[in-house]
């Protein structure tokens, strides 16, 4: 049977395929609906009712209203949001031509030029900083230890971190499996250092609920619950790291990302190979990898010093 290209429906099809077929995320299921019902309702104010109607030129008029895009707080989209929601509208117009679908060639859409950021990453000594910060007399420091110590152990993307579960994280071994992004498994390993304050936190608790790390509520747990509901979310472990940066007074504010930098570059920096880093950090392509490379190689700074002409 023929997909429809009523956006409406289409978009709703769209999305089970990705559930169901593609087995990814939900939260990249979430985020390709958000960018593609803006999309549906942009070009509905244009007058779109069927995609067979998208063009070159309808194309170049949504990509105007996202560079001119401002919401009720007078926030843009900065080019890498928009890159999002192109690639969404790509993904979408590839999987409807591979239906049979009479739309618009996705590779007729160019991405936008990427903006260049610099690298935020943390060398050890401000690491260690970092990780002193948390004061251990509280249940709440003991807690923020340990995600800490389990965020530089293991390189875990934040949404990896906050979905680990007891039953999943073997400190005896020392490693565990996480399904990363793109549903990709890999093996990720925790330093005995690590693994000491994960147990010292898991002992500190009185529920037995799934999740590794939980908010803390001042109200009496429900104790027969799964703990779901308590897990802890990403946005709050971004605000903790943030706390505790500001407290060590660090020269560069960081997020759980570039914990994630951060352990990369120190891999690399001690001799660790490309390779290595890229099955553990779960990436797809090493040429993501390689981005550290210019950043984790301090002997090129005592060749350049040796031959280079100090004019």
């Amino acid at each position: 049977m023929a997909v429809s290209t009523k956006p409406a429906v289409a978009l709703v099809t769209f999305l089970e395929h990705l559930e169901v077929e593609r087995n990814v995320s939900r939260l990249t299921i979430r985020n390709y609906g958000h960018y593609l019902r803006r999309f549906c309702d942009w070009f509905a104010t244009q007058g779109g009712q069927d995609l067979k109607t998208l063009d070159a030129d309808v194309i170049r008029q949504y990509r105007v209203y996202l560079a001119r895009y401002v919401d009720d707080q007078g926030r843009t989209l900065s080019k890498k949001t928009q890159s999002y929601y192109v690639i969404a509208l790509r993904s979408w117009l590839k999987w409807l031509t591979k239906q049979d679908a009479p739309v618009l060639n996705p590779t007729k859409i160019d991405l936008p030029k990427a903006e260049s950021q610099s690298m935020k990453f943390l060398n050890v000594e401000q690491v260690e900083r970092l990780l002193a910060q948390p004061k251990l007399s509280s249940k709440t420091g003991l807690r923020d230890k340990a995600l800490l110590e389990v965020l530089f152990s293991t390189g875990l993307r934040v949404s990896e971190l906050v979905s680990l579960n007891r039953d999943q994280v073997d400190t005896s071994r020392r490693e565990f499996g996480v399904i990363g992004k793109g549903r990709r498994p890999r093996v990720v390993f925790l330093s005995d250092r690590a693994a000491d304050w994960v147990n010292k936190w898991l002992a500190s608790r009185e529920d037995n609920w799934r999740p590794v790390f939980i908010r803390l509520s001042r109200n009496k747990p429900d104790l027969l619950s799964d703990g779901e509901d308590m897990r802890l979310t990403t946005r709050s472990v971004q605000r903790l790291v943030d706390t505790y940066c500001r407290q060590a007074r660090l020269p560069v504010k960081i997020s759980p990302h570039g914990l994630r930098h951060s352990f990369a570059t120190d891999l690399l920096s001690n001799g660790a190979g490309l390779r290595d880093v890229q099955e553990m950090l779960g990436h797809k392509s090493i040429a993501t990898t390689q981005i550290y490379t210019h950043v984790t190689r301090p002997q090129l700074r005592k060749i350049h010093g040796e031959y280079h002409s100090k004019l």
